[in-house]
């Protein structure tokens, strides 16, 4: 079993920053690939970014060049910077972690077996 918390999000204005945190736990070496999706009102969730063990990274379109996706091993964490945010970027952001087998990460939902709680991200124009 492995956990994830999420924290981090927050209510901003247009053009602001956040950084999202995820801490894992639990038996976090049976895993290999870590993302974060995130879904708005009346919409379906959606892959924002993903991150293998190898260090590769994908990113949806719409966030490629304003949002980082990292990790630090030492302390169990995986991170979500936020630049640049978007009214259209505000979304219940959920931290997820599985087992990948594509070459590069995912942002399919199904490759991902562990969920966090999520934590409201908020942007207003």
């Amino acid at each position: 079993q492995v956990h994830l918390v999420e924290s981090g999000g927050g209510s901003v204005q247009s053009g602001e920053s956040l950084r999202l945190s995820c801490a894992a736990s639990g038996n976090i070496y049976s895993i290999d690939l870590m993302g974060w999706f995130r879904q708005a009102p009346g919409k379906e969730r959606e892959g924002v970014a993903a991150i293998d063990d190898d260090g590769d990274t994908s990113y949806a379109d719409s966030v490629e060049g304003r949002f980082t996706i990292s990790r630090d091993n030492a302390k169990n964490t995986l991170y979500l910077q936020m630049n640049s945010l978007k009214p259209e970027d505000t979304a219940m952001y959920y931290c997820a972690a599985g087992r990948g087998g594509a070459y590069y990460p995912s942002l399919g939902e199904y490759e991902y077996n562990y969920w966090g709680q999520g934590t409201q991200v908020t942007v207003s124009s």
